[in-house]
């Protein structure tokens, strides 16, 4: 599920205003367009994007990960999934904005007797995918309508002090850490274009040549990525089109002399080459930008759409990746049971008038990360809601929506750190006093789905797709259920959020291989009332065939290390086996985390983690 990113650029309570969306009008009327697209993205497709690529938060005040807006002469609208029903509400000014479920009331049905024969919607080709283009000309055409591409985004023109590109320092990614060096994955990669008769493959995604070329930078907030692209020979070659003044002496040193270093702007040129040389050149529709498939066909290459050659061996972890993995969330599961020991005094210590607040505690939280003395960065802007916060999936903390964590509410809790061996990602809901018996009953119906997945065994082949209704098979008995997905993949000190294996009700037919790593993370909502979560992160393993069995079996293996609330468990509702794997659990926390904590935290930590049945 993915969490929301911090800007330099959020508007603050109550959206922008209408002067902007004015000034944009007034820009598309003098290109001769009758509407324009802003999706929430940069030139690299990702959801992690400078604060010169926010032309979504800057236009309209929402500030999630995923969303996007269509402005026409004289209606718009944004469009956003499940997780941001709530916040779009919150965040952007219904007067100007209407707000739309992306599945439920998508832009076809919108712009169906908005947008008129004749007129032309306009789009930025350098912030749409080639198969998210394909899709709005089939939307645009039927409606009688054309689709036009602009040079030069109309945003950009009428965005007074807009933030410059950034220019973070691009460091090396140890080779003990990456398991691998970057001129072997280049000639293996190589090696398969060559065998598939692929000349070059166009790389779009920051973490892709991040994990490629084993460097890593500071781009964006909260990932360690280097924003550049890249061209991949089959020859294990790269050209590099990357800020020179990013590079540090020791990534030069580094690469050695099979990856050519050129400015950004070169790109261009770099496809015109291909293409003049008639060269046959991958590119991922999914992933990068129409202007790159454009620019390859007018030079005359032949494009091959292709996945990015990186995505599945940088999602299947090597094993010094999974150590590293490992040692990260013993670290960062030390950090996280200092907070909640903290939290549990805090919070009734503080009840009444002075309580504990939501920002406090997100505060207090980093600092203990902080204290490991190797946290990098968190891995996204924690997600502290107390309450009716709790019930907003992507809820993040502001001066203006910071509450007490009140007696009798339930504190979500949403967080994780960026190592150098490792990312983190962590949800657990906390019971503030006395909770209610409709939310243990709740909270127990989620840890039933998340126990389902944590113990599932399945056989290779099998997608996230077709293990996600284990974890809401509980709520289902109920009539419950969550508008999100029940796993991403995570990378290895990356992106949060990575591809291209997910859990999830969406169809995926990327199966889940060893290495790969996932979240295991269902949830329940009321709005207005409370928001429960339960996340670990778990690695995919090979599970040892049994007597009798047939099949190769895989499994998962949970990484994170910290304790679920036994205060919000009902004991009835579980199952012998699902109290077992509860209290094993718990005994694998005590046994790797207790030793790194000492007094009151650790006596705190015994306690928390005691067995049901002992």
């Amino acid at each position: 599920m993915a969490k929301t990113q911090s800007s330099a650029v959020r508007p603050g309570a109550g959206g922008p205003g209408a002067d902007r969306l004015a000034a944009l009008r007034q820009e598309l009327a003098r290109r001769g367009v009758d509407g324009f697209l802003v999706p929430r993205g940069d030139e690299h497709q990702g959801e992690y994007v400078p604060a010169s690529a926010e032309r979504l938060a800057w236009l309209t005040g929402f500030m999630g990960s995923a969303g996007f807006a269509c402005v026409l002469s004289e209606e718009a609208a944004v469009f956003v999934d499940g997780r941001y029903t709530l916040q779009v509400g919150q965040e952007v000014d219904g007067a100007l904005f209407t707000a739309r479920h992306v599945t439920d009331a998508p832009l076809a049905d919108w712009l169906e007797g908005r947008l008129k024969p004749g007129q032309r919607l306009a789009y930025d080709p350098w912030l749409h995918t080639e198969d998210q283009v394909r899709r709005l000309e089939k939307t645009v055409t039927a409606l009688g309508a054309s689709l036009v591409a602009l040079d030069g985004n109309p945003v950009d023109a009428v965005w007074a002090n807009r933030p410059a590109p950034p220019k973070a320092k691009i460091r090396p990614h140890d080779l003990a850490l990456a398991g691998r060096s970057s001129a072997e994955k280049r000639e293996d990669l190589g090696a398969q274009l060559a065998k598939a008769g692929v000349a070059a493959a166009v790389l779009t995604l920051p973490d892709s040549i991040a994990w490629l070329l084993n460097v890593r930078g500071g781009d964006v907030v909260h990932s360690p990525l280097p924003l550049s692209f890249a061209l991949l020979h089959a020859d294990g070659g790269v050209e590099w089109f990357v800020d020179p003044d990013k590079l540090t002496p020791e990534v030069t040193t580094g690469l050695g002399n099979a990856v050519a270093v050129e400015a950004p702007t070169r790109l261009a040129a770099g496809l015109d080459r291909l293409g003049k040389a008639g060269a046959k050149v991958m590119a991922d529709p999914a992933t990068a930008a129409r202007w790159v498939f454009e620019r390859l066909r007018g030079a005359g290459a032949e494009v091959v759409t292709g996945a990015d050659p990186c995505l599945l061996p940088k999602a299947c972890k090597n094993s010094a990746e999974l150590d590293g993995m490992r040692r990260a969330h013993r670290r960062d599961g030390a950090a996280l049971s200092r907070f909640l020991h903290w939290l549990n005094g805090e919070a009734a210590a503080r009840s009444g008038n002075g309580a504990l607040t939501e920002m406090e505690a997100a505060e207090r939280l980093a600092a203990f990360r902080e204290a490991t003395g190797e946290l990098r960065d968190l891995s996204f802007d924690t997600i502290a809601g107390s309450g009716p916060n709790g019930a907003i999936v992507h809820y993040r903390v502001s001066a203006e929506s910071d509450r007490p964590l009140g007696a009798g509410e339930l504190f979500l809790c949403d967080s994780g750190g960026q190592y150098p061996d490792g990312t983190t990602d962590v949800t657990r809901t906390i019971a503030i006093g006395a909770p209610s018996d409709e939310m243990r009953r709740r909270f127990t119906l989620v840890l039933k789905g998340h126990i389902a997945l944590a113990r599932a065994r399945f056989p290779k082949g099998t997608s996230g797709s077709q293990l996600d209704c284990l974890a809401r098979y509980a709520l289902w008995q109920e009539g419950l259920d969550y508008d999100h997905g029940t796993g991403h993949g995570v990378g290895s000190y990356l992106n949060v959020h990575e591809g291209p294996q997910r859990i999830s009700k969406l169809p995926n037919s990327v199966a889940l291989q060893p290495g790969m790593i996932v979240s295991n993370e269902p949830g329940y909502y009321k709005t207005g009332a409370y928001g429960i979560r339960i996340e670990n992160l778990v690695a995919v393993t090979e599970s040892p065939r049994g007597a009798g069995e047939e099949r190769d079996m895989l499994a998962f293996e949970t990484l994170t290390l910290a304790p679920i609330d036994r205060r919000l468990v009902e004991r009835a509702l579980l199952s012998a086996d699902e109290a077992a794997w509860l209290d094993s659990y718990h005994a694998r926390v005590r046994a790797e985390i207790g030793p790194q904590l000492e007094g009151e935290a650790q006596a705190w930590l015994e306690a928390a983690t005691a067995p049901f049945d002992a």
